[in-house]
C-alpha cells in the first residue's frame, strides 16, 4: 500500500523514500599532472575527470584521496638503485623492502555537475630529504612513477527531488603514471638549482665557524671547499 502523502509535501516527494533507485556510480580518471606555477608552497596538480553519466544530478561531492608510490611496478638502472639503497636497502633485498609509499592525502569539494566534471586535486610536495618521498624523487633520473590513487567519500545527489548521500566503495582506485619532469619541473621552478639539507645544529655551528675562519662567502663555498679536502685536491 502507498503510503499517505504529509501534509504540505509535494505529492511526488512523498514517495521518494523509495529503495530501489541505485545510488550514482562514478568512474574515476587522472588525466594528467602539471606544476602549479603559483603557489604559497611547491605544488604538482592532478587533473581528474569524473564520469556520473547515467546516474542522478550531482549537487557535490566530498572527495577524499590517498595517493601511493608503486615503486616496485618500474624499472631502475644500476645507478638509481644504488641511490635507492639509503631507502630500500640494499638491492637484493628490494623484493622485501620496497614497499608502496603514501605520498599525500588530499580532500577535494566537488562542485555539482550533470554527466561529467572535471575537478583539480593539489598535492603539496617537499625537499627535505629526511623525508621518504623527496628521496625517491630525487633519485630518479627520467621516466614515469606509477602512481595509484584510492578515493573514498561521499557523492550528494538529488533522487525524486529529495537530496541523498551515498558512499564512494572502498575499492575505487585508479593508476596513473606520472612522468618524473613534473617532479623536477616543481622543484626546479621553487628552488632554481638548489636543493635543501637539514643538519644537527651542533654541526650547523661547526660549520659555521669553518665558514667564518675561512672567510668563505656562501654555505656552496663551505661545502666545495671539505669536499675538495676529503677528495685529496687541498
Amino acid at each position: 500500500m502507498r503510503p499517505e502523502p504529509v501534509p504540505g509535501m509535494r505529492p511526488d516527494a512523498a514517495f521518494a523514500t523509495r529503495e530501489d533507485a541505485p545510488p550514482p556510480v562514478l568512474r574515476f580518471v587522472i588525466e594528467s599532472a602539471a606544476a602549479v606555477e603559483f603557489a604559497a608552497v611547491p605544488t604538482v596538480r592532478f587533473t581528474l575527470r569524473i564520469d556520473g553519466a547515467g546516474s542522478s544530478p550531482i549537487r557535490s561531492v566530498a572527495l577524499d584521496t590517498h595517493i601511493r608510490i608503486d615503486a616496485a611496478r618500474r624499472q631502475y638502472d644500476p645507478t638509481t638503485r644504488q641511490r635507492l639503497t639509503d631507502l630500500f636497502g640494499a638491492p637484493e633485498d628490494w623484493g622485501r623492502t620496497s614497499r608502496s609509499l603514501l605520498w599525500a592525502r588530499a580532500v577535494t569539494q566537488v562542485p555539482g555537475f550533470d554527466g561529467h566534471t572535471v575537478a583539480s586535486i593539489d598535492v603539496a610536495c617537499t625537499y627535505d630529504f629526511e623525508v621518504a618521498v623527496a628521496k625517491y624523487f630525487h633519485s630518479l633520473p627520467d621516466g614515469e612513477v606509477p602512481l595509484t590513487f584510492l578515493f573514498s567519500g561521499t557523492i550528494f545527489y538529488l533522487d525524486a527531488g529529495l537530496l541523498r548521500a551515498a558512499r564512494i566503495p572502498w575499492d575505487t582506485d585508479v593508476a596513473f603514471r606520472m612522468p618524473v619532469r613534473v617532479w623536477k619541473d616543481v622543484m626546479e621552478h621553487y628552488f632554481p638549482r638548489s636543493a635543501w639539507l637539514r643538519l644537527d645544529r651542533d654541526a650547523f655551528d661547526r660549520l659555521y665557524d669553518y665558514k667564518v675562519r675561512h672567510t668563505l662567502t656562501t654555505w656552496d663555498d663551505v661545502v666545495t671547499a671539505l669536499l675538495v679536502r676529503e677528495e685529496g685536491g687541498g
